[in-house]
């Protein structure tokens, strides 16, 4: 064989290799075409799916014509020798289906002055642009790639830790993991955005919202590569979809120091409950099983941790079957209805509860939904597992701040002594809403719901 067959076969095989993905990942790109792929642009993916679906279709339909519009006789957007290839104009190309949890791998390459992304369910932005670029509006071009570029200025990962960038014109490697709203980026194997929260960017620009009504980023939505402003070439983009257990080992696996464990996974030692209507103790409401804690079908009461908090976080896993309820009682007194005597219950229920029950013609009000202040403020919906999974949940309490993060993305932030009690639910009194201290525990209602792993940190 000739040197030059041989370094023919070789170039071949090199890349018969790149083209084949890691294991676990799903190619995006087959090499050769756009199937998979629609067009897209920076709008709200809620919105999109909220549309009537002829309405939502002609949209696609008009994103997706810009992206096979010719220039100089090419699409904008082409698959060549193996690579998806942009000249910088046409809308974005835009995965059709949509993800949860997942794990990103692809390589790409800039022409000069090259301005691109990655949105992450459909929100803007993993940024790529040309770090040589002058930069009269302090865009930060000279920090590099691969920061959350739509991030507030100031705030986590809205610019890159490290400056990783390959010379323009070379091709880099980009590994994105996103579990809920926490966002992980490594630009050539460096890590660039450490476990920072994507904040909803139609969200924090919607002025017609207040800051308890924004949103995190939706729980599933498309990748898009955004381009404008230059040619962007794209290649071996692989996918790995992530299950809530290992999401939830990612969780648990980051921020955990100072956390004390509060349950033993044995017994009930350290925890108190109410002495009244015959309960015994909080083997009377609960028993234990496989590590966990499952609350007896019928059996009602507030188990608590016995000792007392003022300003705290607390981490724990919990399973709702459906129809189930449950909740947190927060700086609750020892005896009384957590909801009112204490600060308040946290919700942990059923978003399907009263179709779970057979009842729907019933609905929840926003204020009894998942992780909300029970009656006084709603927390965002959408973002539990399916009742078969376990679901992680960090709350933190800090003075009248509370904060809810459910599987990696913040559900709720209020601050309780704000809410104006002529608007609560009912119109009802919460003597305890204000108080500085107390136990945290949970509000049973009967149903069988599982904890475990449960966790305080005194702040």
């Amino acid at each position: 064989m000739s040197a030059r067959l041989l370094l023919a076969s070789l170039l071949l095989f090199t890349a018969a290799r790149a083209a084949q993905p890691p294991a676990g990942f799903t190619p995006l790109f087959n090499g050769k075409d756009l199937a998979g792929w629609r067009g897209g642009s920076t709008f709200d993916h809620r919105k999109l799916l909220a549309m009537p679906a002829a309405e939502r279709e002609a949209q696609i339909a008009k994103w997706s014509a810009t992206m096979i519009a010719l220039k100089d006789g090419q699409p904008h957007w082409r698959a060549e020798g193996g690579v998806l290839v942009n000249d910088g104009q046409g809308d974005y190309a835009t995965t059709e289906k949509d993800y949860g949890d997942f794990e990103l791998l692809l390589d790409f390459k800039l022409a000069p002055g090259a301005d691109s992304g990655v949105y992450l369910r459909g929100v803007p932005q993993v940024q790529i642009w040309d770090f040589t670029m002058p930069d009269p509006k302090g865009h930060g071009y000279a920090l590099g790639s691969g920061g959350l570029w739509n991030n507030t200025k100031g705030t986590p990962g809205r610019d890159p830790l490290v400056k990783a960038d390959q010379p323009v014109g070379e091709w880099n490697s980009l590994r994105v993991l996103m579990v809920g709203s926490r966002v992980s980026v490594w630009l050539n194997q460096k890590m660039v955005v450490d476990h920072a929260i994507l904040e909803n960017f139609y969200d924090k620009n919607d002025k017609k919202l207040k800051p308890e009504e924004r949103r995190p980023v939706p729980a599933r939505g498309p990748i898009q590569l955004q381009t404008h402003g230059g040619a962007t070439h794209w290649r071996n983009v692989y996918i790995r979809e992530i299950g809530g257990d290992e999401a939830n080992r990612l969780l648990a696996g980051r921020g955990g120091e100072g956390f004390k464990p509060i349950f033993n996974g044995r017994d009930f030692t350290g925890w108190k409950i109410e002495e009244k209507g015959g309960n015994k103790g909080a083997g009377d409401v609960m028993e234990v099983k496989d590590g966990a804690m499952v609350w007896r079908n019928g059996k009602g009461g507030t188990p608590y941790w016995h000792e007392e908090l003022a300003d705290f976080q607390a981490r724990l896993m919990f399973r709702i079957p459906p129809g189930g309820n449950n909740g947190l009682a927060i700086r609750y007194p020892g005896k009384g209805n957590a909801a009112y005597d204490g600060v308040t219950e946290l919700q942990i229920i059923d978003e399907n509860y009263y179709a779970a029950r057979k009842q729907p013609e019933k609905k929840l009000d926003p204020r009894q939904y998942h992780g909300s202040a029970y009656g006084m403020v709603p927390a965002a919906r959408g973002y539990l597992r399916p009742s078969d999974q376990w679901n992680f949940q960090e709350v933190t309490v800090k003075g009248s701040q509370l904060r809810v993060e459910l599987n990696g993305s913040v559900i709720l932030d209020a601050d309780v002594s704000k809410v104006d009690l002529a608007t609560v639910m009912g119109k009802t009194a919460h003597p305890g809403k204000d108080r500085r201290a107390g136990y945290f525990g949970l509000a049973g209602h009967s149903d069988p719901v599982e904890f475990k792993d449960l966790s305080i940190k005194r702040l």
